[in-house]
């Protein structure tokens, strides 16, 4: 399916116009849609001649084709899939664009529930956390009585940690050392005295990025030694796209939909002898709290895992990163590396383990600064200067972003000045929170033909949705995913952005689509208004309801 953007073909005519009959070739932008062999709907963006060959140019009368083309590009990168910016978030541009521009749509603006970016959806900033960013950043703002002294005690302790004490400068690779240290010093008191070496701690440009690094060392082999990655089905779509673009193998095991999105052991073992047969599996991804399930593990779940991975000698991946977003009164976040250390030195010695935070959710969702950190532990020495060798490929993650880290994990303390209001805004956020949580729950659950498990945690839920079989004909007919047509048809008829749940992967015969609850609670509401008239709308036309 082709879709031709006349806009951007009528400037290009334009210029050729501007530029004289010379110009003899015309390039206009299509957005290509295309099925992969999972069946996952692909957006890719390519140029198309309309006059002359594909890809080619000419000088001097003479035609050269172009080095980088679809034919030569690393077929890695072709095989990435992110659905969370995909095809879907295009067609919400557009349309947004389409109603900037004075368009007419049965609705007034598109709302888009399809990625967890707090300060998009209207959050405000932590002003504490603010505060001491913008002194770092600007530190003549020290001789300001507007700031208050606990947040320019922090700035300049983190610029006395910077060269030239400016967050300009490059800072060691694995981060200012100032702030790995606070960051231990979190971890310990997170985790009720377990210890934490600030040299296993590591600053991130996020926590994909700190993610990305550990898979590039454990990638390997070739054929049956490939590297088996095991990650959670439905799964944040990060893990599918840096195993496809490092060409390691995916590992799946499905998390339980009928028992809230639990973690069954007994898959585990299924999917890891499965992959056995044609891989090696060397590596188990954990979520939690869960994106896009929304569920919070269990200590003992946790114990089965970390059994597991003693057992199979795999390395473990736990990405953390919701830590500070559990709603439900039953559920409590358990770190892995303190449940491991409980198990015993046995167990806590040997488990190689790296667990992942980031300022970019939470209570915080400072997305834009890309802070983040990784916690290593029980890597082998060598191996551990090879990571340090591959962080310093890179310099360093921003300056600001680390800044951002290290006042979410040293925030103001009972005794000083800020606190008050930094406990304020903090227990604002995880409250609306956690009322999004429980309405979106309720909502959902009141349409017919959907199905929403409680959200636990994070900021996400991931409804099961029916999908008539005409529908489904329909959807096949025009080659895309049944729950891919019909967030397309959400989209277009109510403005409302939500991503298929085939662009996190789901058993086969069931459908699903993750929304955010960030939204205000009148936004939400009005969101999932329109997504229950919709529904029962969808269902009466194809035949599913009387």
């Amino acid at each position: 399916m082709l879709k031709l953007f006349p806009r951007g073909t009528k400037k290009l005519l334009q210029w050729q116009r501007h530029c004289g009959k010379n110009i003899s070739y015309i390039t206009v932008f299509l957005l290509e849609y295309t099925q992969t062999k999972a069946g996952i709907l692909r957006a890719s963006w390519c140029l198309k001649d309309l006059t002359g060959p594909l890809s080619a140019g000419r000088l001097n009368g003479k035609m050269r084709e172009k080095t980088l083309t679809m034919d030569t590009l690393n077929p890695q990168v072709k095989a990435v899939e992110y659905a969370v910016r995909g095809p879907i978030v295009i067609k919400a541009g557009e349309i947004e664009k389409y109603l900037e521009e004075g368009g007419t749509k049965p609705f007034s603006e598109v709302i888009k529930a399809n990625i967890g970016d707090a300060h998009a959806m209207g959050q405000q900033p932590i002003t504490f956390l603010r505060q001491v960013v913008a002194l770092c950043t600007f530190p003549e703002l020290m001789d300001s009585p507007s700031f208050p002294e606990d947040a320019k005690w922090r700035a300049q302790r983190i610029l006395q940690g910077c060269g030239g004490h400016s967050l300009g400068s490059y800072s060691a690779s694995p981060g200012v050392e100032c702030i790995r240290k606070d960051i231990a010093a979190y971890i310990e008191q997170r985790d009720e005295g377990v210890p934490s070496d600030w040299e296993n701690i590591y600053l991130t440009t996020g926590a994909s990025d700190g993610i990305m690094t550990i898979l590039r060392l454990l990638v390997s082999g070739k054929d049956s030694s490939r590297t088996g990655v095991m990650i959670p089905i439905p799964q944040y779509p990060l893990y599918s796209a840096a195993i496809s673009e490092m060409d390691a193998v995916q590992v799946n095991y499905y998390l339980d939909e009928d028992n809230c999105w639990a973690l069954d052991i007994n898959e585990l073992y299924r999917a890891y002898q499965a992959a056995k047969l044609h891989c090696q599996p060397r590596v188990i991804c954990i979520i939690n709290p869960g994106n896009p399930t929304g569920q919070v593990q269990s200590k003992k779940c946790i114990e089965e895992v970390l059994h597991f991975a003693y057992e199979e000698n795999l390395f473990v991946m736990s990405d953390e990163v919701y830590q500070d977003n559990v709603y439900t009164p039953d559920c409590q976040f358990h770190s892995f590396k303190k449940v491991l250390y409980e198990m015993g030195p046995e167990y806590f010695n040997s488990v190689e383990l790296a667990s992942f935070h980031s300022s970019s959710k939470g209570y915080m969702g400072e997305c834009g600064f890309r802070g983040g950190y990784m916690e290593v532990i029980n890597m082998d020495p060598e191996v551990k200067a090879q990571l340090v060798k591959l962080l310093s490929v890179r310099l360093c993650p921003p300056l600001a972003g680390q800044a951002a880290m290290d006042v979410i994990v040293n925030p103001p303390q009972s005794d000083e000045h800020s606190y008050k209001q930094f406990h304020q805004e903090k227990s604002s956020v995880l409250g609306a929170l956690a009322d999004k949580a429980k309405l979106t729950e309720q909502i959902l659950n009141a349409v017919p033909g959907i199905k929403c498990n409680p959200v636990q945690g994070a900021m996400y839920a991931f409804p099961r949705i029916f999908i008539p079989p005409k529908a489904v004909e329909e959807a096949k007919a025009l080659g895309m995913q049944p729950d891919m047509f019909y967030c397309l048809r959400l989209l277009e008829e109510t403005g409302i952005c939500v991503v298929p749940g085939s662009g996190f992967g789901q058993k086969d015969g069931t459908h699903h689509f993750r929304m955010t609850i960030l939204p205000s609670i009148e936004k939400l509401k009005v969101l999932l208004g329109k997504v229950r008239d919709f529904h029962i709308s969808f269902l009466k036309e194809y035949s599913a309801l009387e």
